[in-house]
C-alpha cells in the first residue's frame, strides 16, 4: 500500500480496495472525495451515506442512484441509468451500462459487464446505424456477480444467486442459484440439497397449493394474534406500528378466508360494532384513527360535495367488505357518492388525471362505485341521484381506449405501463366486475396486461410487491372470463409467479406486502396483515389461471373477491362472470 510523505495513503490505493476508504482516508482525501460527490450531485446523481465513487472510474450517467455504504471503484465505466441499493460494489474495471438495477448487497467482480441495452442487427444497414435496444438488466438482494462474468440486456437475477467467474447469463436465475458457464446453466440451489425447487407438474403444483393453505390455515390465530395490542384493543398491520381502520379489515378478511369465522380477538357483533361507530353521518365515510387512536377527522369536502381522503375513500371498500362478511353493514349511507348528481359525477370523470396518475384516477371510481353498490344494497335501487351509475358506465364505455382496453396513461420510460394497468385493475374492481358487466375489448387487454407482466422491474424474482402481482392477475382473470386468447402465456405467467408466491409465507407471521411501490407506497417486505390479506387473494387468483385453485380450500370473499357482487338490485348477468 503506498504512503506519501505526510504519512497519508494514497488516493490511488482506494480507486482498487474502496472499501478501505471509510475507515482509513484521511480529511484531505475525505474532502477531496466529498468534492467529488458534490460534482455528481450536482449532475444530478443521488448518492447515500458512506458512499465512495473513484475519481479514477468513468461514471457518465444519466441517472446514478447509490444506496448507503456503496462504492464504484477506479477504473469502472458506469453509463446510462444506474440504480443499486445499499452495500453495493463495482469493483475495478467493470462495466455497468444502460438501465441496470442493483437490490441490496449486490457484489460485482473485477472486469464483469452488466449490459442493460443492445444494438439492432437487421441485415438492411451497418451495425453502427442501427438503433439502440434497453429491456434493463435486474439483479436481486444478496447477488456476487464474479469476476469477468457478463449480464446480458433483460436478465433478471433473483435473490441470493451467486453467478461463477467468466459466465455469461443470457436467461434469468432464480433466487439462490449458483450458476456458471457459457452460457450460464444453475449449478445447484445455495442453501443446499434441502433448498426448495419450482414445482414443475400441475399435480405437484397442486400438492404445494394445498400444503401451502394447511400450513396458513394452522397458523392464522398466530398471525391475527401477532398484530392484535390488548392495550388499545385495535389491530396494527404489523408489531410495532399505529393500529389503522383497515387492519382491522384485513384481520377480518383473513380470518374468514382461512378460517370462516371472524378473528378470535372478539365476538363477530362486536367487530361489527367497533367498525359501524367509526362511520360519519354527514359524509358516510371512515375516516383513519388520529395518531393517539381516537376518531378521526375528515378534511372539508370540494364543491361537488367529495372528500379527498385517501385513507376514508378505500375504507369503502375495506370496511364496507369487512362488514358485509361478519353479517352486518354500513350505519348510514355513503352520502358523497348518494349527492352526486350525474353531471357532477362526469365534471369529475373528466377531471381525473387520467393522463399522468391513472392508478389514482381508478382508485377515485373504485371508490365511487363501490359506495354507489353499497348504497344500492341497503336502501334499494331507487337511492341516490337517477342516472349516476348509468352515467359512470357511459363515460367509461366512451372512453375506453379500444388499443389497450383501458383508460389513460400512455406507457412512459418511468414506469412503463404501471399506472395504465395499476389503474385499470382498481377502475374495474369497483365497476364492471363488481356490477357483473363484461369489460371492453377484453383482448386487447390481455394484450396490454402481458406486455407490462414482462417488466423485470416490477415482475422479476424479488422484485413484486403485492399491489403489482394483483393488479395483473385479476385483470387476467377478469378477461378470461369473456376470452381465451393467450391463455397459455396466461397460464405459464401465473405458475411462476405462483410458485415464487407460495415460497414467501413466513411461519407465525404470514405474507410481506413486498418492495415499497411507486413513491414509497405499501407496508414494505416485513409480514403484515395488508400483505397476508392480498397475498391470500392473489394466491386464489393465480392458482385459478393455473388450474388448482379448488386445493386451496378457500375462495376470497372481501375486497379482492373474483365475482360480481350478489344483491337483489344487482342479478349476476349470463355472461361468464358468475
Amino acid at each position: 500500500m503506498g504512503v506519501d510523505q505526510e504519512g497519508d495513503v494514497e488516493d490511488s490505493s482506494f480507486d482498487y480496495c474502496p472499501w478501505d476508504f471509510v475507515p482509513r482516508a484521511s480529511s484531505a482525501q475525505r474532502a477531496a472525495q466529498a468534492a467529488h460527490q458534490e460534482t455528481l450531485t450536482e449532475a444530478g446523481a443521488s448518492l447515500g451515506p458512506r458512499c465512495f465513487v473513484s475519481p479514477a472510474a468513468a461514471v457518465f450517467t444519466d441517472v446514478l442512484c447509490l444506496g448507503a455504504d456503496s462504492y464504484i471503484a477506479g477504473y469502472a465505466y458506469v453509463t446510462g441509468e444506474v440504480r443499486a441499493g445499499r452495500d453495493c460494489s463495482v469493483n475495478p474495471y467493470a462495466t455497468v451500462r444502460g438501465r441496470v438495477t442493483l437490490g441490496d448487497g449486490v457484489r460485482i467482480g473485477a472486469h464483469a459487464s452488466l449490459l442493460g441495452f443492445n444494438h439492432g442487427f437487421a441485415p438492411d444497414r451497418p451495425v453502427h446505424r442501427q438503433p439502440l435496444t434497453s429491456e434493463g438488466v435486474v439483479i436481486g438482494d444478496d447477488v456476487w456477480i464474479g469476476s469477468h462474468v457478463v449480464v446480458l440486456d433483460g436478465v433478471t437475477i433473483g435473490d441470493h444467486c451467486v453467478v461463477g467467474a467468466g459466465a455469461v447469463v443470457t436467461k434469468d436465475l432464480a433466487p439462490w442459484t449458483i450458476a456458471a458457464g457459457n452460457p450460464a446453466r444453475p449449478l445447484r440451489d445455495r442453501r443446499g440439497p434441502g433448498g426448495p425447487r419450482a414445482v414443475p407438474s400441475e399435480a405437484g403444483l397442486g400438492g404445494a397449493v394445498a400444503e401451502f393453505a394447511e400450513r396458513a390455515r394452522a397458523q392464522t390465530a398466530d398471525v391475527l394474534a401477532r398484530c392484535w395490542n390488548d392495550d388499545t384493543g385495535r389491530y396494527s398491520d404489523r408489531p410495532g406500528v399505529a393500529p389503522t381502520v383497515r387492519a382491522h379489515c384485513d384481520a377480518v378478511e383473513i380470518a374468514d378466508l382461512l378460517l370462516g369465522a371472524p378473528p378470535g380477538q372478539m365476538a363477530a357483533a362486536e367487530h361489527a360494532e367497533r367498525l359501524r361507530v367509526l362511520q360519519d353521518p354527514v359524509s358516510g365515510l371512515v375516516p383513519e384513527f388520529a395518531p393517539g387512536g381516537g376518531p378521526g377527522v375528515l378534511p372539508a369536502p370540494a364543491r361537488d360535495g367529495w372528500i379527498e381522503d385517501g385513507a376514508a375513500e378505500y375504507h369503502v371498500l375495506s370496511v364496507g367488505c369487512a362488514l358485509e362478511l361478519l353479517g352486518s353493514g354500513f350505519a348510514h349511507p355513503v352520502h358523497v357518492v348518494d349527492r352526486m348528481t350525474a353531471g357532477q359525477l362526469v365534471a369529475r370523470l373528466e377531471a381525473l388525471p387520467w393522463r399522468t396518475q391513472a392508478w389514482s384516477a381508478g382508485a377515485w371510481v373504485d371508490c365511487w362505485a363501490t359506495g354507489a353498490y353499497r348504497n344500492r344494497e341497503s336502501r334499494g335501487a331507487a337511492c341516490g341521484e337517477p342516472g349516476a351509475v348509468e352515467a359512470l358506465f357511459g363515460w367509461l364505455g366512451t372512453r375506453v381506449d379500444p388499443w389497450t382496453g383501458m383508460w389513460g396513461a400512455a406507457p412512459s420510460p418511468a414506469d412503463g405501463r404501471l399506472q395504465l394497468v395499476n389503474g385499470y385493475y382498481r377502475l374495474t374492481r369497483g365497476s364492471f366486475a363488481q356490477f357483473g358487466l363484461p369489460v371492453p375489448y377484453a383482448e386487447r387487454v390481455v394484450d396490454t396486461v402481458l406486455a407490462h407482466a414482462r417488466d423485470p422491474r416490477w415482475f422479476a424474482a424479488g422484485r413484486q410487491n403485492a399491489c403489482n402481482v394483483l393488479d395483473v392477475a385479476h385483470p387476467l382473470w377478469l378477461a378470461g372470463r369473456q376470452s381465451r386468447h393467450r391463455e397459455d402465456e396466461v397460464r405459464a405467467w401465473a405458475e411462476e409467479q405462483l410458485v415464487q408466491a407460495l415460497g414467501h409465507w413466513r411461519d407465525g407471521a404470514g405474507f410481506g406486502f413486498g418492495p415499497a411501490g411507486e413513491g414509497g407506497s405499501g407496508p414494505g417486505r416485513e409480514p403484515g396483515l395488508q400483505g397476508t390479506e392480498m397475498w391470500l387473494a392473489i394466491i386464489w387468483l393465480l392458482a385459478d389461471l393455473v388450474g388448482v385453485a379448488d386445493r386451496l380450500g378457500y375462495r376470497p370473499r372481501g375486497v379482492h373477491r373474483p365475482e360480481a357482487a350478489r344483491s337483489p338490485q344487482f342479478p349476476t348477468p349470463h355472461h361468464g362472470l358468475s
